[in-house]
């Protein structure tokens, strides 16, 4: 819904919360059984409901052992990541062919998917650009492209 009444920040960090809150809504704001149990995400927090519900369909388990880095940036690598799982994992034939992928990359298969799916073509120069961080308008477009898919 934007970060107030009539703007939507399109520029600004998109954070963990809102990557999770925006594949949430994508996805129909389903309910869960559970609460997420991160000791970063309040259970009265407007992404706890999403959160909760990307655990517990394999989405995310967090940057460690009970947290969630709610407020944290999300990151490219994450970003695809997030999106991956959340198709199912799906595999692909070839891998991506970009210079800052490593093979053995928690993100190389889910990068991979997205560039065999049109989601994303890097940020040039060989480049995916894994560790910059995702703008609020990069994020949507991406969830946009994939639901689209």
């Amino acid at each position: 819904s934007g970060t107030s009444e009539n703007t939507f920040s399109p520029d600004a960090s998109c954070t963990r919360a809102q990557i999770m809150t925006f594949l949430w809504a994508a996805n129909g704001r389903p309910e869960t059984e559970n609460a997420a149990n991160f000791s970063d995400v309040a259970a009265d927090a407007y992404y706890a409901k999403a959160v909760a519900w990307a655990v517990a369909n394999g989405i995310t388990s967090g940057t460690s052992e009970g947290v969630f880095s709610s407020d944290a940036s999300c990151t490219r690598a994450q970003a695809m990541t997030f999106l991956w799982a959340a198709a199912g994992r799906p595999e692909v034939e070839n891998a991506a062919s970009f210079s800052d992928v490593p093979a053995d990359a928690y993100y190389a298969k889910a990068v991979a998917w997205a560039v065999a799916n049109g989601i994303t073509a890097g940020v040039g120069d060989g480049l995916f650009g894994s560790d910059n961080t995702c703008t609020r308008a990069q994020i949507v477009t991406f969830l946009f492209t994939a639901q689209s898919k």
